[in-house]
């Protein structure tokens, strides 16, 4: 029993060298594989966007679509407003998000162009929740015919 473990125990060592100068000789690629597929999913996350709308106020003259970005600082919700009213009257877009510290916050854009979209963007920082909703108006008022609010993001899917 004794010699046939003095006659293994040698192969074992040199087989389990191998074994480990195999191993470590592959493991820098491994790690180079992993490091870049790592690097790669990291710029991929830091740009996720997903794609809203369109949301059309209720008299369908006036709509917007648009996507969520991420980005270093948080959320970007851009998007174009479309206006096709007659003379005299603008499409208005509102996005309202609820903040990760609790509080609502609003910003509206106008277009009174009818013939070209209006690009819109807004720096919402770390959102919860963001909604959009689409009116028209005058050139200084909303004056109704508003949509209802479309979710345009949510924490989670």
């Amino acid at each position: 029993m004794r010699s046939a473990a003095r006659l293994l125990l040698p192969l074992a060592a040199t087989g389990l060298s191998a074994a480990l100068s195999v191993g470590l000789a592959a493991a820098p690629a491994s790690a180079a594989t992993s490091a870049t597929a790592a690097s790669t999913a990291s710029a991929v996350s830091a740009a996720e966007t997903w794609k809203w709308g369109p949301t059309a106020s209720s008299d369908y003259k006036g709509w917007a679509s648009g996507s969520v970005r991420s980005t270093s600082s948080g959320l970007r919700v851009a998007g174009d407003l479309y206006d096709a009213g007659g003379a005299r009257t603008c499409s208005w877009v509102t996005i309202k998000w609820l903040t990760d510290h609790g509080r609502y916050r609003t910003a509206t854009f106008r277009n009174c162009s009818q013939s070209t979209p209006r690009a819109f963007r807004v720096n919402a920082g770390y959102m919860l929740l963001a909604k959009a909703r689409v009116c028209r108006g005058t050139a200084t008022r909303v004056t109704g015919r508003c949509s209802r609010w479309e979710r345009v993001w949510t924490q989670g899917g």
